[in-house]
């Protein structure tokens, strides 16, 4: 097929005979760039330093991970690019595999068995579409997403045949503007003129983001009533009873959920720790030992899930159990990033539990020593730190702690929240102590970050305001003002490549943290003056090419 050749094709299957046979179909369908991987391991390994066009991943992977899993890792880990075409490789009829798989929207499925013509008609397929969407990609990949708003329109009016999935894409790039207000009339309507469940969806999505919860409930559990296997409306039915205080609702609307599709381990996490919070205690072990067990062959696993587990263990009463745990902790993911906090966090509550104080103090002096130096461990895993310090004498700690959750609170709830562990402990003059300490910290950081850019070292301003988004990944402030120096160094000193993308990744870090940010419009209107002067691709950052 002429329309394949120089394209790029990367084989995840761990069985060498059908390695070879998958290469030698796809050498007769016109590919000839074709690298294989025999594992989902090797195969995140190669994705994070190559690209592809063409994805054919078989389900049944050996080493612990299927393809589900894999390509739940490669989404939310963006190291796959939108563009790329993503085959799963099955011969498997369970449905609740199948489901979950489905759930991950792979371009689309090859049923075992199959021939090279079948292969041939179903890349065609995808091919066709996936050239019709590239000018829409180019232009996100910039982050011009104004321009790409426009080229879905464009493109609607292009390719009538996929006028829908346009609609859809323009929608999802409001969302990502944080123009609900703008996603929604577009979802409305094709909700009205197709009935279409993901556009239902699209409409509860952005009455969620525009705080409007009760009504996202409703419009989820019209849902639901109508399609029981509307997997991702159970997920923001799960997060709207979440944000009105509901954890036991959204414990029940995850755990249907889960029944339905028992393969998604960042499902299964959210369901544990719903659990949790719930006080269900069977629940929490029962998704969490999944969660660990799932996780444990992902290059994404996080030491964090053995934590919430001898958490749960703890609370049950079994300290056997939760020392076999961190048994597992130190041992699979030593060396790992946060895992000596983690374990020496763990051991903490083990030690509280049996009521061994000295061992307690000296796990609280090794997860205090740990946290100085990580990077990256959550404010939830630092707050159960700082608790422990509180309850166990350690009032010093638990402040060093806190202080620095406080300074990353993505919010005034998640502030709230931290105060909360020390006015609980009858301790509120300090909470609103460390609270002010920690806003004037943030507020040094960012001035100090201004009076650089004010001196004219933008440079400088970009190095000490990327450390601090390093220390604070999830303060909006510190990203913001991050951002802001990053497009004053690009303005001042020119266009630099590295930059461009920090700049994309700090404005989309902002769209995160605080959506409704009333300077975002002009965050992201300087970045499109910027490529407006520099046009790093030419020209064609601002208009798709002519696709007819």
């Amino acid at each position: 097929m002429k329309e394949l050749k120089g394209l790029s094709a990367l084989i995840i299957e761990p069985h060498p005979g059908m390695r070879a046979s998958l290469h030698n179909m796809l050498n007769l369908c016109g590919l000839a760039k074709i690298d294989d991987a025999a594992s989902s391991g090797q195969a995140i390994r190669m994705l994070g330093s190559k690209s592809y066009d063409l994805i054919l991943c078989e389900y049944d992977l050996d080493g612990g991970q299927d393809g589900q899993q894999m390509l739940e890792d490669l989404r939310h880990h963006k190291l796959m690019h939108a563009s790329t075409m993503f085959f799963m490789v099955t011969g498997e009829g369970s449905f609740a595999k199948v489901v979950s798989a489905v759930e991950l929207l792979p371009t689309d499925y090859i049923l075992k068995p199959f021939t090279a013509d079948n292969m041939l008609e179903r890349i065609g397929r995808a091919l066709d579409k996936r050239n019709a969407f590239v000018p829409v990609y180019e232009l996100i990949d910039v982050g011009n997403e104004r321009a790409a708003i426009a080229a879905c329109a464009e493109g609607a009016s292009l390719y009538p045949r996929y006028a829908t999935d346009f609609l859809r894409l323009r929608a999802e790039l409001h969302l990502l503007l944080g123009e609900a207000g703008d996603a929604e009339p577009i979802y409305a309507a094709l909700y009205e003129s197709k009935s279409i469940g993901w556009a239902r969806l699209g409409q509860a999505k952005t009455q969620f983001l525009l705080g409007e919860y009760e009504a996202a409930q409703g419009t989820l559990e019209g849902l639901l009533e109508n399609n029981k296997r509307f997997l991702d409306a159970y997920d923001w039915l799960a997060r709207t009873h979440l944000a009105q205080g509901k954890p036991e609702l959204a414990q029940a609307a995850l755990s249907e959920a889960v029944a339905l599709s028992p393969h998604a381990v960042r499902r299964l996490r959210r369901l544990g720790e719903a659990a949790l919070a719930a006080d269900d205690i069977e629940m929490a072990e029962k998704s969490l030992k999944l969660v660990v067990s799932k996780a444990k062959y992902s290059e994404f696993r996080d030491p964090e899930d053995h934590v919430r587990l001898v958490q749960t263990l703890v609370r049950k009463g079994d300290p056997l159990q939760a020392g076999a745990v961190i048994r597992d902790l130190d041992k699979s993911m030593g060396g790992q990033k946060n895992a000596e906090l983690c374990s020496a966090l763990c051991s903490a509550m083990l030690h509280a539990h049996t009521g061994n104080e000295e061992r307690l103090q000296q796990s609280l002096d090794a997860a205090l020593a740990a946290n100085r130096h990580s990077v990256g461990g959550s404010n939830i895993l630092k707050t159960e730190l700082a608790r422990h310090c509180l309850a166990h004498g350690r009032e010093d700690g638990a402040a060093e702690v806190m202080r620095e959750v406080m300074r990353n609170a993505p919010d005034s709830a998640a502030m709230t929240r931290a105060m909360a562990v020390f006015e609980q402990a009858g301790r509120e003059e300090l909470a609103k102590a460390l609270a002010r300490q920690s806003r004037q910290e943030v507020a040094d950081m960012v001035a100090a970050g201004a009076a650089r850019a004010g001196e004219g070292d933008f440079r400088g301003a970009v190095d000490l305001m990327g450390e601090a988004v390093t220390r604070l990944p999830d303060n909006p402030q510190v990203v913001f003002n991050a951002a802001v120096a990053v497009l004053k160094c690009l303005e001042h000193e020119g266009w630099d490549e590295r930059m461009g993308q920090q700049a994309l990744t700090f404005i989309a870090g902002v769209r995160r943290l605080d959506p409704r940010n009333p300077k975002l419009p002009v965050l992201s209107g300087l970045h499109q003056q910027l490529l407006r002067k520099y046009k790093p691709l030419g020209n064609s950052w601002m208009h798709p090419p002519d696709a007819r």
